[in-house]
């Protein structure tokens, strides 16, 4: 991370590392949770921070009395779903690889954390936060930096949010996700991937049947199997 400005503080902290998590949001008011392996790795590589990480966060909330967490979930644990398909936040999950499965995993804990401990929670199902979008996917899935800012900033400030899952996606022309569920927070993008299409579309299309073209987890969905660990 870039050093600390004013009004700042940066801290290293391994997820992994439950005391040094703990210690990490000792006498914060609310937790923006970022961190992890944000593409699909092995799921050893993802285990410690994804999984073991967003664990330890909770428990750690727990302890030090944390009431608010923004968690950075992602549109990959609904990937398997074909793309045109409108989905809710409502959904049964159907995660498009093991980073996928750390995010369900973390939207999973997250409710539990609150139904038991009251820890309230927007889970942030992000689509692709870029500069610009890459490809005819992120047309339709692309958030700008400053929807997303927005996002977050409005799921931290909220007030009685409870647990709250939302898709994170600009006012794009095209959209796979019925986003309702955002009125709670009054999010409203004001960014648009249409500018972009041009340059987009000028680029090759998938073939028909790459499953990256079919499915609205895009190339995510064709990566791997990755080998097995050897003793």
């Amino acid at each position: 991370m870039a050093p600390a400005q004013d009004g700042e503080e940066v801290v290293p902290c391994n997820l992994a590392d439950a005391p040094a998590v703990s210690e990490l949001v000792r006498g914060v008011d609310a937790i923006v949770h970022l961190g992890g392996v944000s593409v699909e790795r092995p799921f050893e590589e993802i285990l410690p921070a994804n999984i073991q990480g967003v664990y330890n966060l909770y428990e750690a909330a727990r302890l030090q009395g944390v009431k608010r967490v923004v968690f950075a979930s992602s549109n990959h644990v609904i990937g398997f779903y074909e793309q045109g398909r409108t989905l809710d936040a409502d959904v049964p999950l159907r995660p498009d690889g093991y980073y996928g499965l750390s995010k369900a995993y973390g939207e999973n804990l997250s409710r539990f954390y609150f139904d038991r401990y009251g820890i309230q929670t927007v889970c942030l199902r992000i689509g692709s936060s870029f500069p610009e979008p890459k490809d005819r996917r992120m047309l339709v899935t692309w958030l700008s930096h400053d929807d997303l800012t927005d996002l977050v900033l409005r799921s931290l400030f909220t007030p009685d949010v409870g647990h709250l899952i939302v898709y994170g996606a600009s006012a794009n022309r095209d959209s796979w996700w019925d986003n309702r569920s955002a009125a709670a927070l009054g999010f409203a993008p004001k960014d648009s991937s249409e500018r972009f299409r041009a340059q987009v579309e000028a680029q090759p299309a998938l073939s028909a049947d790459d499953p990256a073209a079919r499915f609205q987890g895009g190339a995510f969905v064709k990566a791997g199997p990755f080998p097995f660990p050897k003793a």
